[in-house]
């Protein structure tokens, strides 16, 4: 703010030394009325907004007819007049922008280059004093001017995609008036054009994308679900564009939204359930796919030969630039964009024609999803503001549709709630509260999907993957049920596990090791040296190393000074199995800074992900919030146990809240006792039973709380 005065000062100065007449006085005008509407907009001082108007005047009033500075002064103006008008609500200044728009495009006649934005500037003002005064000679000219302008635009134009969209929501605003089929058609006609985009979408595109999805959902029109798969195809090159950085993780999860939900929606609408499961899998969790998925085709694109690292070094390259031109709208990129497109297609092509990268960002699809359901089935659990329901995936046939007779408000109710007792979980007595909610979620949720699963000849005992989304991610879904004497609860009929994509799980599975190679064992027990002591850490390790120290190849058990992050992070590249207890610190508004506490700091969520070893094979998650979800951004659920699960652990357990020493204790005993196969070794499979039966041992007399406190994530 301080330039800004000293440059407003030095503006006033200088217009004090040009007399009247002189030809360099118009550009200070224009300059000092430019800082003045800066400050304005800054500090919204009317005062300094009127100043700014009537110097502009004064200064294009000192302007030839054909000076070149005259249509920047003219749109200058226009920009003062049109943020009074949004202030004071004068419609006067509203007919001077019209007035000073339709001069515009006179000094850029037709073939200039900029005409059509000078036309589009035109178009917005005159659909704005339509939406004031509901006149309709002021919304045709909107439209016809709209068309003239998109018509200018070339191909591959970056603007082109939000001209479509002013004169889509032109032509919409006339439909509402009057009704009139062919403007609806035309509508759609025009978003339909986004489906063949000739280039890489840039962050317009895919906002215009998800406004078509939403308008053609609204109005049950037969383009909806195109209009989700172009909005999701547009998120993966955005994601590619992008690159896997966790800088850009708000950009997506501003980005993607409610928008899986929303075309899970649409397709068991339309019936095309195998077009939910691979929507739903495109677009759920898509930064975390885009880190484990994207990310590591490239690396090992890298290194299969100079020819496959020279396509991964030229990628990058290409997308780097591509980017940065299509960003670039305040001028014409077309010819550049058109050249980079070519290539990058080019490129992309000839990955997709290497072994492995057949589906280079390219959508799944269902028949390959389907390996997910393999061991049992996954029920993929959706909750969007056109309704809520699951799809129940098979390893063979379709998926089966069950419709859950909730709204994602209640969802999102319960969903609250249920954080808001998680929060309170050991420090005051709220067991009722928590039951109510486990038989609000099986009344709804669970029960009706058990019905189903009997109906399949899902037996009793047998596993089952839970694939949760949106707000159904914070729910403790494997805890459902009656909580009534002669009643059996979920735990009693089945065995839960969570997957946060299917094909994580599928990934996972194909890196669980077959072999008899080593099994090296690591045990971390962090003390934050300066916060709360944990003293069952010492103890707790004692009975993991008492437990495995006969059957691994190697034990390392690092406590106290030893357990620092740089040990750490050293530990997790060098072992395959993991047992961690420590304090779990959830962060949530900046997610990726949830951390374990060990003795000299935080390690958090983006220190795992960039570690990259692939071979490892189970976490076990001994500290509170391990597995809480991010309230913030549910439909991207990103804590500690899903952290581990992408940073290559095939199986993780982890916890929703603090979890009682001896019951941390006696959990860790058994579940360690079961994880040993008849052969002596350890099976990461074996991970889910095992919790479950550690569990089990634990008793119903302990806390609802502490039998329901630990999950199971992945194979």
């Amino acid at each position: 703010m301080f330039d800004l005065d000293e440059a407003i000062g030095l503006h006033r100065a200088a217009l004090e030394l040009l007399p009247p007449g002189h030809s360099n006085r118009s550009m200070i005008l224009n300059n000092l009325a430019t800082s003045l509407h800066d400050r304005f907009q800054q500090q919204g001082i009317t005062s300094e907004l009127d100043e700014a108007i009537k110097l502009q005047r004064a200064a294009l009033e000192l302007l030839s007819s054909h000076h070149s500075n005259r249509l920047m002064f003219l749109n200058n103006l226009a920009a003062s007049l049109h943020d009074r008008f949004q202030q004071q609500g004068i419609m006067s200044d509203l007919d001077e922008v019209i007035e000073l728009h339709r001069v515009a495009p006179l000094l850029r006649p037709p073939g200039h280059s900029d005409r059509s934005s000078s036309l589009n500037n035109l178009a917005a003002s005159l659909q704005e004093r339509f939406l004031q005064h509901r006149i309709m000679s002021d919304l045709d000219e909107a439209i016809e001017v709209n068309r003239t302008a998109l018509e200018l635009l070339p191909l591959y134009h970056s603007d082109r995609s939000m001209f479509i969209d002013n004169l889509a929501l032109s032509l919409q605003d006339r439909f509402q008036q009057w009704g009139l089929q062919p403007d609806l058609d035309e509508v759609f006609s025009l978003c339909s054009q986004l489906s063949h985009l000739p280039h890489p979408a840039s962050r317009t595109d895919l906002g215009v994308a998800q406004s078509w999805a939403a308008s053609a959902h609204d109005l049950n029109h037969d383009s909806a679900l195109l209009a989700y798969k172009t909005a999701l195809k547009f998120l993966d090159q955005q994601v590619a564009l992008l690159s896997s950085s966790l800088h850009h993780f708000d950009v997506i999860k501003e980005a993607v939204s409610s928008l899986a939900a929303d075309a899970f929606s649409c397709s068991v609408r339309h019936d095309a359930l195998t077009t939910a499961v691979e929507l739903m899998e495109q677009g759920c969790a898509v930064f975390w796919s885009q880190l484990a998925c994207f990310s590591t085709p490239l690396d090992e694109l890298s290194a299969s030969g100079d020819t496959s690292m020279a396509l991964a070094e030229e990628f990058e390259r290409l997308s780097f630039r591509l980017r940065n031109a299509l960003d670039k709208s305040a001028e014409d990129q077309s010819p550049q964009i058109q050249q980079l497109s070519m290539q990058w297609d080019d490129i992309v092509s000839r990955i997709r024609t290497l072994h492995g990268f057949s589906r280079f960002l390219l959508p799944p699809l269902f028949s390959d999803l389907q390996e997910a359901a393999e061991y049992g089935p996954v029920i993929i659990l959706n909750s969007s503001q056109y309704g809520c329901g699951a799809l129940v995936v098979h390893s063979t046939g379709d998926p089966i549709h069950v419709p859950l007779n909730i709204t994602q408000t209640a969802v999102s109710k319960l969903s609250s709630e249920f954080q808001l007792l998680a929060k309170q979980v050991g420090f005051c007595d709220c067991e009722d509260e928590l039951v109510i909610i486990l038989r609000q979620l099986w009344a709804v949720v669970v029960g009706p999907m058990v019905q189903v699963l009997r109906e399949c000849m899902i037996h009793p005992g047998s596993r089952i993957w839970w694939c949760p989304t949106a707000e159904f991610t914070l729910l403790p879904i494997h805890a459902a049920g009656p909580y009534k004497a002669n009643r059996d609860n979920l735990s009693d009929i089945y065995i839960s596990s969570y997957t946060l994509t299917l094909l994580t799980l599928i990934r996972a599975r194909k890196h669980v090791s077959r072999d008899t190679s080593p099994q090296h064992f690591v045990a971390i027990g962090g003390d934050p040296d300066k916060g709360r002591e944990l003293e069952c850490v010492a103890p707790e390790l004692a009975i993991v190393a008492e437990c495995l120290e006969p059957v691994v190849s190697s034990f390392i058990s690092l406590e106290d000074g030893d357990a620092t992050v740089q040990g750490a992070l050293d530990a997790l590249n060098h072992n395959h199995w993991l047992h961690l207890a420590c304090h779990g610190i959830p962060n949530r508004t900046q997610p990726f800074k949830s951390s374990f506490a060990m003795h000299d700091g935080p390690l958090m969520i983006e220190d795992i992900v960039r570690s990259d070893r692939q071979d490892r094979e189970f976490a076990f998650l001994s500290a509170c919030h391990t597995a809480a979800g991010d309230e913030i951004s549910p439909a991207e659920s990103i804590h500690l146990a899903a952290a581990m699960q992408f940073s290559g652990f095939c199986s993780v357990v982890g916890s929703m809240w603090s979890v009682n020493d001896d019951v941390a204790h006696q959990v860790a005993y058994t579940f360690y006792g079961y994880l040993v196969d008849s052969s002596g070794r350890m099976d990461c499979t074996r991970a889910a039973v095992a919790l479950h039966e550690a569990v089990e041992s634990l008793g119903k007399e302990i806390p609802i709380e502490q039998q329901i406190v630990f999950v199971h994530v992945g194979v």
